[in-house]
């Protein structure tokens, strides 16, 4: 078992109110249910290729893009992708049709799990190799600090957020990423998921900084821990770095204490973590924590969030019938979107 690092709290937290804790809670659900369900298709033949799942990781995802505008401001994914998509507001049925390589997916049936995108809800795409996306949020940070200062537009005050695992954290992408936000003050947020193992490999294996949130010190941007099984701890967090961002002060480094309930992937035996660190994990699940909370706090009922876990069931499995039921992409088409084509 790896070496379990001291959870941080925030006893800060704002009281939340009953209309964000449903919002909260009905988008980790989702996020839950969208992916147990890629589980059974992917084992029922009815899905392929790499797949990778977020189970356990739903706080990280909710707590930051929520705490996000709509539509407005741009995510930059990974390959475990699906559940950043849903939070940003992609249809489940056109993610899962995407899954299914369908042409109603979200990037058309030419993505698959681990390249989704769409313009229309700011999603600038999940990457198969790490560290990929963090220079393309880049370009959306500095574009925005750019029209907004240089051309004068006053409505570009959009932040983006990069999520990236910590084995990313090693690689060059990263540094120079961060130095290049630090020196141009862009409205960016660097979201690390340490979810403590890249692959196979134990996160303080392999790097000789293991707490990640310090390495944002050597170019002078807050870092801060959080512990990512909390989604109001991540939302805390990401509400005070969407702030700064916006109002110009810069970048933020946020590191979030996670877990991954599976394997790297559904093609992973997952048999290198030990029983005991798994079930330490699964013992903290998220979606637990927040229901436990709402209900302690007397803002919601449990037979409220049954309901909405049974809506919830139906909207995903409706979303399995519309990919399945959807038209394969037409092969006369096999060269579009190579270049870009005029609107």
């Amino acid at each position: 078992m790896t070496q379990e690092r001291t959870i941080p709290t925030l006893p800060s937290i704002a009281p939340i109110s009953r209309e964000d804790g449903l919002m909260l809670y009905e988008d980790m659900v989702l996020g839950r249910f969208f992916e147990d369900k890629c589980a059974e298709m992917y084992y029922r033949g009815k899905m392929f290729g790499f797949v990778h799942l977020y189970n356990g990781q739903e706080a990280v995802s909710t707590g930051v893009i929520k705490a996000m505008r709509p539509g407005e401001d741009y995510v930059c994914s990974t390959y475990r992708d699906h559940v950043h998509a849903l939070s940003v507001g992609v249809p489940a049925r056109n993610v899962m049709a995407e899954l299914f390589g369908k042409a109603t997916g979200c990037s058309k049936g030419r993505g698959g799990s681990m390249h989704l995108f769409s313009a229309e809800y700011r999603l600038l795409g999940g990457y198969a190799f790490i560290g990929e996306g963090i220079p393309v949020a880049l370009g959306a940070a500095f574009q925005s600090k750019y029209r907004r200062e240089v051309m004068g537009d006053e409505s570009a005050d959009q932040v983006t957020a990069a999520f990236f695992g910590d084995g990313t954290t090693n690689n060059g992408q990263f540094f120079e990423c961060l130095n290049m936000a630090a020196l141009w003050d862009l409205p960016i947020i660097f979201v690390v998921e340490n979810n403590k193992w890249a692959i196979g490999m134990a996160h303080e294996r392999a790097t000789s900084q293991p707490e990640i949130f310090k390495k944002a010190s050597v170019f002078g941007m807050p870092g801060i821990e959080v512990d990512g099984m909390d989604v109001l701890a991540v939302r805390t967090v990401a509400q005070e770095a969407v702030a700064r961002a916006r109002a110009g002060e810069g970048p933020t480094l946020i590191e979030c204490l996670t877990y991954r309930f599976r394997g790297h992937s559904l093609a992973d035996p997952d048999e290198l973590r030990s029983k005991a660190e798994k079930e330490t994990w699964l013992a903290r699940d998220p979606l637990k924590k927040l229901a436990n909370h709402l209900i302690d706090q007397q803002l919601v009922q449990a037979d409220e969030l049954k309901a909405i876990e049974k809506r919830i069931q139906a909207e995903v499995d409706e979303a399995v019938e519309f990919a399945q039921s959807s038209p394969e992409p037409d092969p006369s088409e096999l060269y579009r979107f190579v270049f870009a084509e005029d609107e």
